[in-house]
């Protein structure tokens, strides 16, 4: 009778290694996910072990570098560039809205991405534009854990503030333009939304309006913000708050004519709209003449961001100047600082009341005017 030993756990990982090591891999064509099948891991975890990650246990780590040496194989040059402080490459992340389908044409979009890639070539620095799910930012982590990129910049937080620290705490090198929110681990950089949400809201008072609507997805950091600038000016000036003339819109196209229909429809009085978007402003105005509604004689609009578009719409719209150049500095800045090993601290910039003809009373005389908002 042949009595069976009993293996260890460990001896066990190591002889199925060894037989996965075993089978024939092409010369030269051995790549990073090959050793991550072969130890049983992800990508990222071969990426870190190799790059001498404290992320990784010892344990892990040496087995994996174990396996790399048996198989001849080197680390790509991206990640080793990152371990020698080389690469030169910054990755900027537009989440994408799988409901929505929020576009990375949008006009906000287009100007901040520009801005970043001037801000990062003047800095002698490539940028590497990614998308990824915006219900999933931590999967933006893996462009600086594969060595494609020194950091990584992500625009805006979406639902997931959460997912963001926590690829801070482990420490991804990250900076997002965003909203500055309560027990937050990575650098902000962005307008002052409850200043800016101020400002249009006590612009339209100021122009004699009191039944002002909001427009805008207020779960996003960032609306939310501007939501509650718009909120405290109205309570400021004890002007009820009602809940039907607020709008939870997402940036998607007929989501401003589907409120402005639900207003009329609902006969919810309103004589103003504060729109979180100068897209959704303009589609707004739009909606409104087609129901026979004159802006701004009868609904006076305000919207957010001013791009280039808000000057040229019919009316001119009257918005809140987001700080895209300065913003875009910020961001390529800040990020530095953490791939250098330093806690920059978030930045609000200012944001700018920009007067045009869509809030002025027909006997007013129109024109261009801006008011910063307040520190």
């Amino acid at each position: 009778m042949t009595t069976m030993k009993k293996t260890p756990r460990g001896a066990k990982a190591e002889t199925s290694i060894r037989r996965r090591a075993a089978r024939p891999v092409a010369a030269g064509k051995l790549q990073m996910h090959d050793i991550a099948k072969m130890a049983g891991v992800s990508p990222s975890t071969v990426s870190r072990a190799l790059n001498n990650s404290s992320l990784v246990n010892a344990e892990t780590r040496e087995r994996i570098e174990k396996l790399a040496r048996s198989l001849k194989y080197s680390v790509n040059v991206g990640a080793s560039n990152l371990r020698m402080q080389r690469n030169r490459t910054v990755a900027v992340v537009l989440p994408f809205d799988t409901v929505t389908h929020q576009n990375v044409t949008d006009p906000f979009f287009v100007s901040l991405l520009g801005n970043i890639a001037d801000a990062l070539t003047a800095r002698g620095y490539d940028m590497l534009l990614s998308r990824v799910d915006a219900e999933r930012l931590d999967l933006a982590g893996e462009l600086a854990a594969s060595g494609r990129a020194i950091g990584v910049i992500v625009i805006g937080q979406w639902h997931h503030h959460d997912q963001l620290n926590d690829l801070a705490a482990q420490n991804v090198p990250l900076v997002v333009w965003g909203a500055h929110l309560v027990q937050q681990l990575y650098c902000t950089v962005g307008g002052d939304n409850i200043a800016g949400g101020m400002l249009a809201t006590e612009h339209l008072i100021g122009a004699g309006r009191r039944q002002i609507a909001f427009f805008g997805d207020v779960e996003l950091p960032e609306i939310n913000h501007r939501f509650e600038g718009y909120r405290r000016v109205l309570a400021n000036h004890h002007i009820e708050h009602r809940d039907d003339r607020v709008h939870l819109t997402p940036f998607v196209d007929g989501a401003a004519t589907a409120a402005v229909h639900e207003l009329i429809r609902n006969k919810t009085p309103f004589d103003a709209i504060f729109a979180s978007s100068d897209l959704l402003a303009i589609e707004a105005m739009d909606a409104l003449r087609k129901h026979g509604r004159d802006v701004p004689g009868e609904i006076a609009v305000v919207g957010y961001d001013d791009i280039l578009l808000a000057r040229y719409s019919h009316p001119a719209l009257t918005t809140i100047r987001q700080p895209v150049a300065n913003g875009a500095e910020g961001l390529v800045d800040a990020l530095l600082k953490v791939v250098a090993g330093k806690r920059p601290k978030p930045q609000i910039l200012s944001t700018e009341l920009i007067v045009r003809d869509s809030s002025a009373h027909p006997q007013t005389a129109v024109g261009t005017s801006s008011l910063k908002a307040a520190p």
